[in-house]
């Protein structure tokens, strides 16, 4: 789609220093950050943006359902690729993308799903992706029964028609201020879901929100933003919780 070299703005900012509370792991091919509550059998695979799994907002997402009882786990889903960095030149971004479609996943998933198994105990699990790991939490409610709840949070909507029969209960959670996603997009996929998807889903848009709302890590920047920020990280809360 035309609108996909576009910039996609999450706001990294100053939260670069942020340091996470969890810890790298090697699992077999993998690297990932975990950070697991004391004891807990439920588990959320917190799927990265365009920047990669070692970006402070992300381990910050898994900081915060790690808080919430989850074990958490931050995937590096480019296997070691270098990930976008916004130096980069963006006439370049569909060249760079080519190696790492959020749809070209499954070996990794299976991975981590056999870790948190084996390794954490986990009997219930759930995905949450941001922007590139958004269009990855939507393919993998589709591909896995035994995902128990996605959410989704601005990721590129794709209109194919294998892309709304869902498997899992996902949350789409967009900005109607998106440059990247215009609202026509989320409009059709609404429309698609209610005809295909056998699964429970909601779609909820954010007023005066822009792409990368939902990970900035401080959220104080703009006061004005802080309440849509704080809604729709409830949301995802309540949305796991109430699937998982």
């Amino acid at each position: 789609m035309a609108n996909e070299a576009k910039p996609c703005p999450c706001d990294i900012g100053d939260t670069i220093e942020y340091g996470g509370l969890g810890e790298e792991v090697q699992i077999e091919h993998i690297k990932a950050y975990v950070v697991k509550p004391q004891a807990s059998e439920k588990a959320i695979i917190v799927i990265q943006d365009i920047y990669g799994w070692q970006l402070p907002n992300t381990r910050y997402m898994a900081d915060m359902l790690s808080a919430n009882g989850y074990t958490a786990i931050c995937p590096d889903f480019f296997v070691g690729k270098e990930a976008w960095s916004p130096s980069h030149d963006w006439s370049t971004f569909q060249q760079w993308l080519e190696d790492k479609k959020p749809t070209d996943i499954k070996k990794e998933v299976d991975v981590v799903l056999r870790y948190l198994k084996e390794q954490c105990g986990a009997k219930h699990i759930g995905v949450v992706g941001f922007c590139w790991g958004g269009v990855a939490t939507h393919y993998i409610a589709l591909q896995y029964q035994e995902i128990k709840a996605g959410v989704s949070v601005y990721g590129i909507v794709r209109e194919r028609e294998d892309r709304f029969d869902l498997k899992s209960p996902t949350l789409f959670i967009f900005a109607e201020n998106d440059a990247v996603i215009p609202l026509d997009q989320v409009t059709t996929l609404e429309t698609r879901l209610k005809e295909k998807s056998t699964a429970d889903f909601q779609v909820k848009i954010f007023p005066n929100q822009t792409h990368g709302f939902v990970h900035r890590k401080r959220e104080d920047v703009n006061p004005d933003d802080k309440p849509y920020i704080e809604e729709a990280r409830k949301d995802m809360i309540n949305w796991l919780k109430k699937y998982m």
